[in-house]
């Protein structure tokens, strides 16, 4: 009953922020908002074939009364079904290349593998010192098929309170849910050694390479119903559960 609250709540408070070429959406569930835009480029696409597009995404996050925001656990994510990933010909990179590396390090250990960038923020309060925020680039490798899904890595390199290399795991699943025909489920591991809270990810996936002297891309898409759509959900540790649908314009080009 608590979480059906919640999510009456959100309804209650959500409102669709047009902008350009994205949608918005803010949720408030007591003195935490949550605001998100979702954008698919470009948005004249064909009725019926794919071609690549990139898929990019702010989310923020912040706290009304000064207190630290609660700690982010889980992002799920549903994609539209009229759009495909496709990773073959493209090279791909693991978690053991990966470890202990810096975001330079790492891009220039497997920079054909890298299918996105991005940047994330996080509120750092260590006991006895003042609060502060930090940022630090995101990256996401292909990385090898598990199951028959394609795989990313999500790296970040913290700095505070050390140094220590982060490393997401995060398979794209293949669904059959209405609208939906993928799913991505993304476990996020601890800030500063849990005193931190993440408070903005922004990130763009997408890339092309020629395959049989084509151009063919990582994230793909058609444009059909003048829409493309992508479900979120965020958990947190403290309980609360923000979702939300954020719709992407397109027009019909050929």
């Amino acid at each position: 009953m608590k979480v059906l609250l919640k999510v009456f709540t959100i309804a209650a408070l959500a409102g669709l922020l047009a902008c350009a070429n994205a949608y918005g959406l803010k949720s408030i569930i007591g003195s935490t908002v949550v605001s998100t835009t979702a954008t698919i480029f470009p948005r004249a696409l064909p009725a019926k074939r794919n071609v690549p597009v990139t898929v990019s995404s702010i989310t923020r996050i912040k706290k009304t009364d000064g207190s630290q925001p609660p700690q982010l656990s889980r992002l799920i994510f549903g994609f539209d079904k009229n759009g495909s990933v496709d990773t073959k010909g493209l090279p791909v990179c693991t978690e053991a290349k990966l470890a202990g590396t810096t975001s330079a390090q790492a891009r220039k250990r497997c920079p054909g593998a890298i299918v996105g960038e991005g940047v994330g923020a996080a509120e750092i309060r260590l006991p006895g010192l003042a609060p502060r925020e930090v940022s630090m680039p995101l990256t996401f490798f292909n990385a090898p098929p598990a199951g028959g899904n394609p795989t990313l890595i999500g790296h970040a390199f913290e700095t505070v309170p050390a140094p220590k290399t982060l490393l997401v795991p995060i398979t794209i699943e293949r669904i059959h849910q209405g609208r939906y025909g993928y799913r991505v489920t993304v476990e996020l591991p601890e800030i500063a050694g849990g005193y931190g809270a993440a408070t903005l990810a922004k990130a763009t996936i997408g890339k092309t390479w020629k395959r049989g002297g084509q151009t063919v891309g990582y994230t793909n898409a058609h444009c059909s119903g003048g829409r493309l759509q992508v479900h979120g959900s965020l958990s947190f540790k403290s309980g609360d559960f923000f979702p939300g649908t954020l719709t992407s314009p397109c027009h019909v080009s050929d």
